[in-house]
């Protein structure tokens, strides 16, 4: 359970810890307002995240678990791929160097797939993490019996019968350009996240090419050959084994190898893949999540990276970015709510290190939000009472995937706790207002306002006075109110 220093009393700078009396940075006349709401306010210890705390690998494993949710597929998905993944590269001969590229390629080769979920779900009039799961046991690459049991199963499950075959006879129609539309998207925006994590142009060119299949008949650029990158071969071949190890066994799995082989993949690499199957390391750890998990860690090759300051901000940053991706409705959210976040914090005179933790969370808090399939996200009209308790799990899932990460609770807490409310009444723990720390209430705040201040769509971007009139309406009962006054004094 989240645990959170509680949010009255008053707190002195010393020892490991940190307090500061806050004050609006105006002058003493223009700062009755705030000041008058605000007695004494303890906010957690928060320690910089240095070069010497966190392991680079922490991070991306964990938030690969993220990208996992994206793609419908079970929780440490991409881990297991890595795994697979680094076996094959032992085997065949990867120098340390190409294997760290290698790595970090296989651990976040779906980052790009939140960029054509909206479209996906619009095209198939279904949920897409469904499409996707489904997909990856499919040979869509052809039109046969197979890829028509797929598209008869998947599309607009919901819908009349005269209304899934139009649907079905447009997909057909527009297969090629759909598939180089949602592909494009999706590699392009998976590369440029790598890049901007500081990751080599190697592992983002496998990232970018996942999707290519050996006879050039995959996407999105249709390469053929040894025109792929091997890691990209790699990795696609090491998630089709994940995927089939994961729904059916192991056996199956490399008989889908062979089946593809010379199609999807490098018939040189398939037999290289088969070393692995004698392997009971690998399969023995594949079992469960946290023995995955574990053995990926242990094969991180051996120049372990630390995150500093800098890199750690551009992977929130990147991530937010990933969120945001995941529905038009949503695409600066994350950005606007950190920037809101900072803002306030900053006009409370908090100490950097807690505008720096204020900003990561806000930037992470929807992580849990890329498991909403986008016919809740993106629905017009009022939720259901089984969508409503849909979009209540996320920020569980926010908290649950961040806590895996050392040193990241604190930051888990405040970030999945953006729902929360003073009077106990808000999701997903019901915490109240001695659980919930001065950054969490500010979040909570900042995330409410930027949601009011942007479109939606069931309504219009709303004007700041009509969103700070609203957000006032639950002041104090519901919501902090320094930290509504010092949203006032940001916006």
């Amino acid at each position: 359970m989240c645990q959170m220093s509680p949010s009255h009393g008053v707190v002195e700078r010393s020892g490991k810890g940190f307090t500061q009396s806050l004050k609006s940075g105006r002058t003493p006349a223009d700062n009755v307002s705030l000041k008058s709401t605000i007695s004494t306010v303890t906010f957690p210890e928060a320690v910089p995240l240095n070069a010497a705390q966190v392991r680079l690998s922490d991070i991306i494993a964990a938030l690969s678990y993220a990208l996992d949710l994206t793609e419908g597929q079970p929780l440490g998905h991409a881990v297991k791929t890595c795994v697979l993944g680094m076996r094959l590269g032992r085997i065949l001969g990867l120098s340390d160097e190409e294997s760290a590229d290698l790595y970090y390629a296989l651990l976040l080769k779906d980052a790009g797939c939140s960029s054509n979920a909206s479209r996906m779900c619009q095209i198939f009039g279904t949920d897409e993490r469904r499409a996707k799961y489904e997909i990856k046991t499919t040979d869509w690459s052809r039109v046969s019996l197979e890829s028509i049991r797929y598209l008869l199963k998947t599309v607009a499950p919901k819908s009349s019968l005269l209304r899934r075959a139009l649907t079905i006879a447009d997909i057909a129609i527009h297969r090629d350009k759909q598939s180089t539309e949602m592909f494009t998207a999706r590699c392009e925006r998976g590369a440029d996240v790598a890049r901007k994590i500081g990751f080599s142009e190697r592992t983002a060119q496998a990232i970018h090419s996942l999707d290519e299949h050996w006879d050039g008949g995959g996407y999105p650029q249709k390469l053929r050959g040894s025109d792929i990158p091997l890691f990209a071969q790699i990795a696609n071949l090491c998630q089709t084994v994940e995927v089939f190890l994961s729904t059916h066994s192991a056996t199956i799995a490399f008989e889908v190898l062979d089946q593809r082989s010379g199609t999807w993949f490098n018939p040189e690499l398939v037999r290289a893949a088969k070393h692995m199957a004698t392997d009971q390391t690998i399969w023995t750890a594949l079992r469960t999540r946290e023995s995955a998990l574990d053995l990926a860690k242990k094969l991180e090759p051996e120049r372990s990276i630390v995150v500093d300051e800098e890199r750690l901000d551009s992977i929130c940053e990147a991530f937010g970015e990933v969120i945001d991706a995941k529905s038009p409705y949503t695409q600066q959210h994350s950005k606007g709510v950190a920037s809101a976040a900072m803002g306030m914090a900053s006009r409370l005179n908090l100490p950097d290190e807690v505008i720096k933790l204020c900003q990561r969370a806000a930037l992470l808090h929807d992580l849990g939000k890329l498991g909403v399939p986008n016919t809740i996200l993106d629905k017009p009209g009022k939720l259901d009472r089984h969508e409503w308790n849909v979009i209540v799990v996320h920020p569980s899932n926010t908290q649950r995937i961040l806590e895996r990460i050392p040193r990241f609770q604190e930051l888990a807490c405040i970030a999945s706790s953006h729902h929360e409310k003073l009077d106990g009444s808000g999701y997903h723990l019901g915490l109240s207002k001695d659980q919930l720390s001065l950054p969490a209430r500010i979040v909570a705040v900042a995330d409410i306002y930027d949601a009011l201040a942007s479109a939606r769509p069931y309504r219009e971007a709303l004007p700041t006075e009509r969103v700070l009139k609203i957000i006032s309406k639950d002041v104090p009962h519901r919501l902090d109110p320094a930290c509504f006054e010092a949203l006032k004094d940001f916006v």
